[in-house]
């Protein structure tokens, strides 16, 4: 996605994202000048990953933290996870880079499965990891993430940050909208999720502001084997529907 002719982004903004978002200040109006020329790269960067993903076959997202290290419990978790997937004909796509991304990747490549890496721009450069068959380059977060969503039947959540709530949350909005359907999210690792699922009931669902039917599109698992049984069930589901 690099357009040697394209102007430098303005000294306050460091990436294309940046650029599109940031404001410049109270008193200094928004410049719209340039947006047409910011529709075509947005169009183009969804053709971009609509092209290069169209073949894709049954997607699974694994995400989590970028800065987990190869000698964490998570991170071997997270390689067996996408291990056990990769196994059963489940492709194994993640944010490209370090950490739980990289252990993804990694695990999809034990397998012998196809490993795809939707990369990010970012202020500070993210290495792509090297467990990459197919390795995109997004400047847009949200182009990046309609391609999680639109080439995966699962979400898989291992433990992580700001990003890993971002796309956890947002898969749940999207199926809670019916934006989205028959789609399994599993939380891998009770020692860390088990908290959040607990307040979530204890607080979201009591105050009223989630359903019953909204909690149990979580599922929280422990072992690889568990995280298959789950999308193997939910893929049954959908591929009879799709039938009928």
């Amino acid at each position: 996605m690099t357009d040697r002719n394209e102007p430098d982004l303005p000294p306050f903004a460091s990436t294309f994202d940046e650029d599109l978002l940031l404001g410049v200040g109270l008193d200094v109006p928004l410049d719209t000048s340039n947006d047409p020329e910011r529709i075509q790269k947005i169009a183009a960067e969804f053709e971009y990953g609509f092209t290069a993903l169209a073949q894709v076959p049954r997607g699974v997202s694994i995400f989590g933290s970028a800065r987990t290290p190869p000698n964490d419990p998570d991170y071997v978790l997270a390689r067996a996870v996408a291990a056990e997937l990769g196994r059963v004909g489940y492709s194994i796509i993640t944010g490209g880079g370090p950490g739980i991304m990289e252990a993804a990747n990694r695990g999809a490549r034990d397998a012998g499965a196809v490993s795809i890496g939707l990369n990010i721009e970012l202020p500070h450069e993210q290495k792509p990891n090297d467990y990459q068959d197919i390795q995109l380059m997004f400047r847009h977060f949200f182009a990046r993430k309609v391609m999680f969503v639109r080439y995966s039947q699962a979400f898989v959540v291992m433990p992580g940050g700001f990003g890993t709530m971002d796309e956890l949350f947002e898969a749940l909005t999207l199926a809670q909208t019916g934006k989205i359907k028959h789609f399994p999210v599993a939380l891998v690792g009770r020692h860390y999720w088990g908290g959040l699922v607990d307040w979530l009931r204890e607080k979201m669902l009591e105050n009223a502001n989630v359903d019953a039917a909204d909690l149990q599109r979580l599922h929280v698992c422990e072992t690889p084997e568990e995280v298959r049984e789950l999308i193997g069930a939910e893929g049954a589901m959908l591929r009879a529907l799709t039938v009928w």
